[in-house]
């Protein structure tokens, strides 16, 4: 498992919510293996609800029946996802992602069915029973799927490591844990149980946590138990949202690092919530999904589509395989916000990286209502001298000496990497 790059791949929330299917599943697999595994690509994760058989679009159904076998843990709802028939599991989805040369993931919810407790049914590798290990004062606001599990009741340690066995025989390799990012202290105990157990599984497996946003004062025990965490509640296609996000990013760049990704959330970019309407497509503008794209990767948030992309147009899919880009996600170095100003009423922001191939990254992005110029003088990267550079949407090459100057349209960014002239 290379962690030294933000994971990048695709997630079904922003299109289906609790609803999707396996075919859905497959085919948006085949995309990402013929039109973007080449640019890094690389993970398929099913979300929330996988186990509920009459889940139809992004709202829930409280207290319904889920798909559970004996041992308290959730299976695949055999309507929806056909192949785990016959007691498989997601083993035969998982086995077709990966020979596409892709990786497999799965969203849970923290804790232990409430429909396990209230039958107190077994668990694997213990005497203990799901009633008895529950925190059933711990619930999700927003969820009834679960209880909260008590890591000092005996048992409770057996609970996740059967669950996590079992996710590392159906050949799992991304959990999305959800529930579990912004409650701490009070699910702190919970996380670090967890965490323990997904790493003596046998497998190697990306933890993801939700929902943001996330507390700064606990960076280092999310560095310690996961390797992405959510800086935002679910981040959607407005202009608010993705404005909120500079701030966001200012505060966690210093905690992006091999094996360890703050994360922005989904790019809700293409065709979306296809639960509710075959004809919705992002509200985001082509210059505020560059803005996005732009501020993801200097930042290095991980990259997870959120679109149908069987659905791509070629503006989408261009966006998202970049070179020049993908290359400032995947080299940025020691990302940070430099300013923030208000000039002439438009409020324009400056974020620089070093590459780790040596050289200089620098985003300029336009947060104002109309177009405007914007000029980085060189000092204000601490840069002096003349250099070489590119600027990475267009691929235009340019020779700096003093300064660099754009014009950036409303909501507008623009990414360059400089390189000193050696001559």
């Amino acid at each position: 498992m290379n962690l030294n790059i933000a994971p990048r791949g695709w997630n079904s929330w922003d299109c289906y919510g609790a609803s999707v299917c396996e075919d859905t599943v497959r085919q948006n697999a085949e995309f990402m293996a013929k039109h973007l595994k080449q640019y890094g690509y690389e993970y398929i994760v099913v979300d929330i609800q996988w186990y509920e058989p009459t889940a139809e679009n992004h709202s829930y159904h409280p207290f319904t029946e889920l798909c559970m076998d004996e041992f308290s843990r959730l299976i695949p709802a055999e309507n929806r996802f056909p192949s785990s028939k016959g007691g498989k599991g997601f083993a035969p989805l998982a086995d077709y992602v990966h020979s596409l040369g892709l990786k497999f993931g799965i969203h849970i919810m923290r804790g232990i069915p409430r429909q396990a407790v209230h039958r107190n049914t077994a668990l694997l590798g213990t005497e203990r029973t799901a009633r008895q290990i529950a925190k059933t004062a711990s619930i999700c606001s927003w969820n009834t799927d679960m209880y909260g599990v008590d890591p000092a009741q005996e048992g409770a340690k057996e609970y996740y490591e059967s669950i996590f066995r079992l996710y590392a025989e159906w050949g799992v390799d991304f959990i999305k844990c959800d529930d579990i990012a912004r409650e701490m202290p009070h699910e702190e105990t919970e996380l670090i149980l967890l965490s323990n157990a997904l790493k003596s599984c046998g497998r190697d497996m990306v933890l993801s946590l939700s929902p943001g946003p996330a507390l700064p004062e606990k960076a280092e025990l999310y560095k310690q138990t996961a390797n992405m965490w959510r800086i935002t509640d679910d981040f959607w296609d407005n202009w608010d949202q993705l404005y909120d996000m500079f701030s966001r990013a200012q505060v966690w760049s210093c905690h992006t690092g091999a094996g360890h990704w703050p994360d922005a959330d989904m790019l809700p970019v293409g065709p979306i919530l296809q639960d509710y309407d075959k004809s919705n497509r992002t509200r985001f503008t082509k210059d505020e999904q560059i803005t996005m794209m732009t501020l993801w990767s200097i930042f290095r948030s991980p990259l997870m589509i959120g679109g149908e992309m069987t659905g791509f147009d070629d503006f989408t899919l261009a966006l998202l395989t970049n070179e020049n880009i993908l290359k400032m996600h995947e080299s940025a170095r020691h990302s940070h916000q430099v300013w923030r100003r208000e000039i002439d009423g438009k409020e324009h922001i400056l974020w620089t990286a070093d590459s780790a191939e040596g050289g200089r990254y620098v985003a300029v992005f336009n947060c104002g209502e109309t177009e405007s110029k914007i000029t980085v003088p060189l000092s204000d990267l601490e840069l002096f001298g003349t250099y070489q550079g590119q600027e990475l949407w267009s691929g235009n090459t340019l020779s700096v000496h003093s300064a660099i100057s754009a014009s950036l349209p409303a909501h507008g960014a623009k990414a360059y990497y400089l390189a000193p002239c050696t001559n």
